[in-house]
């Protein structure tokens, strides 16, 4: 620790005496300062001992002391060393009165031991104090290295919260607590999540202090990472600001995390370069060789029912000049959920596309619909305030069916579908599911569509403007009943007879038979997308 006035008071060498402000003498000292100045507070920073022999100073008159006195005071000097036997044979009363009122330790200094002796005494315990402190930083380091090498990320942050006397948590990228030390600390580092989100939204490295919630713990936050963007967060809880060794601990602790977490990304880009080869392979209908490549890598995930998930969004391309970039932010999501779950999952980049291969019902899956919804709900809102959304940046996810290994050329092909219908809908995640259970018609609304349906459909409408008939609502009753005469001219308030008059004219003017299903289907279809204009 620090010198302080009661270590300096102990010193054997110095004899040193204290004739006021006893109770302080606990307070560390910066350092050893002579001056005879009336007033030297424009020198001072804090924190010194100013040892004085009251050469310029009238240290007999009351007034005077107690200006002088409450001075230094305000310039946050700790103690006062009095040389007797220079100026004055003893301290003058009017200035021990003064120390005592302003709280202010005043030390007699005999005239055997000189002020350079107290500089040497502080200034050789502050370097013994610089020095254990480096020691004990060393000695933490050592320890922090040590225990990431046998125990990785939970070894480092257990010596860590050891070193500083308090609590550490690790935060994966999406602000989750992935590790504390010691476990209790849960709890409280769960509480941080907000704090952590914010950390991350600013450029890598950053660190923030959170002051005690609850009267519990100063917390200091710090992310981890290389680059601007933050790939994890440490916290440190401690019940009073670090000291030199602790800080040594900290700084060693957040170097050996960031080199873990590029590790771990640098494993994280073969491993995706595997996945890459595995899906190629599923994708060829060859999921024999695909789990014979893959291994043990992704646990039981190619034998049991899996999704394959597709997502696509403009602004990936630009992710390096960006900081938005919602596939990235996806995958990390998914990568996390299924992490936390004790999930396999298979993420791939292709790209302007992002595909995953996740276990049907499980974490991951679930997290990127959480991920979508919330996505759908910011459009929302920013719709609502009637804002550009800038659609051009906009997620889109499509989820094929349940599928296992065989028919993954299925799946992929069932996600693209619905991530194709997702886009058209203006949705941002689309199931398979979705597509079977609901209608045909919402379809119908493609531009495409309507275009054929409308060159089809022209000939007959421009011929029921001439007054001459009403072919369209007699071919719409018609097609309605499935070809019954007799239902469709009652529909129509028209003899059965005048309704086959007007089918023969439909198939005059369009040059097509009735009597073909795929036209028949053709013109209700048409008939459909013109009236959902």
């Amino acid at each position: 620790m620090p010198p302080t006035l009661a270590s300096l008071v102990h010193h054997s060498a110095l004899k040193l005496t204290v004739r006021a402000g006893e109770e302080r003498l606990d307070v560390p000292v910066r350092w050893a300062h002579v001056s005879e100045l009336a007033d030297p507070v424009p020198y001072m920073e804090g924190g010194e001992l100013l040892l004085v022999t009251a050469l310029k100073l009238d240290a007999e008159d009351p007034e005077a002391m107690r200006r002088y006195v409450k001075r230094l005071v305000g310039a946050g000097v700790v103690g006062l060393g009095f040389a007797v036997g220079v100026n004055y044979e003893e301290i003058p009363k009017a200035l021990v009165d003064a120390a005592e009122e302003e709280g202010l330790p005043l030390l007699e200094v005999p005239r055997r031991t000189p002020f350079l002796a107290i500089s040497k005494a502080v200034s050789a315990a502050i370097a013994a104090d610089q020095y254990r402190a480096v020691t004990a930083g060393f000695a933490a380091q050592r320890e922090l290295t040590k225990q990431a090498l046998a125990a990785g990320p939970e070894g480092i942050l257990s010596a860590l919260a050891a070193q500083v006397d308090g609590w550490a948590a690790l935060y994966d990228v999406s602000g989750t607590v992935v590790a504390t030390a010691p476990e209790w600390a849960g709890r409280r580092a769960a509480r941080l999540t907000a704090e952590v989100e914010r950390l991350r939204e600013r450029p890598a490295p950053a660190s923030s202090v959170v002051g005690p919630p609850d009267n519990e713990d100063r917390v200091e936050l710090h992310s981890l990472g290389t680059e601007r963007r933050a790939r994890a967060a440490l916290a440190v809880g401690t019940a009073a600001a670090l000291g030199t060794a602790e800080r040594y601990a900290l700084h060693s602790a957040i170097a050996l995390l960031t080199l873990t977490t590029e590790r771990s990304r640098s494993l994280h880009a073969a491993e995706q370069r595997l996945g890459a080869a595995v899906l190629r392979m599923l994708l060829a209908g060859e999921p024999d060789h695909a789990r014979a490549v893959a291994g043990h890598l992704y646990g039981g995930l190619l034998d049991a029912p899996f999704r394959m998930i597709v997502a696509e969004s403009a602004s990936s391309a630009r992710a390096a000049a960006d900081a938005a970039d919602p596939l990235g932010a996806l995958a990390e999501i998914v990568e996390s959920a299924a992490a936390r779950a004790g999930e396999a999952v298979l993420v791939v980049p292709e790209a302007e596309q992002l595909i995953v291969l996740a276990a049907d019902g499980g974490a991951a899956v679930a997290a990127c619909g959480e991920y979508a919804a919330g996505v759908e709900a910011g459009r929302s809102d920013v719709a609502a305030a009637r804002e550009p959304a800038g659609d051009e940046d906009e997620l889109v996810v499509g989820l094929s069916a349940p599928v296992g290994p065989i028919a993954a050329a299925a799946a992929y092909k069932q996600a693209e579908q619905a991530l194709s219908v997702a886009r058209r809908r203006g949705r941002v995640c689309v199931a398979h599911e979705q597509l079977a259970s609901g209608s045909v018609l919402p379809l119908l609304a493609d531009d495409a569509v309507k275009a054929f349906a409308d060159g089809l459909l022209r000939p007959l409408y421009e011929h029921d403007a001439t007054g001459r008939g009403d072919l369209v609502a007699s071919l719409r009753a018609w097609l309605s009943r499935h070809g019954q005469w007799d239902a469709a001219a009652a529909d129509l308030g028209v003899h059965r007879h005048t309704l086959r008059y007007r089918m023969r004219r439909v198939e005059e003017i369009l040059g097509r038979s009735l009597d073909d299903p795929d036209v028949r289907m053709e013109l209700w279809l048409a008939l459909k997308a013109t009236s959902t204009e």
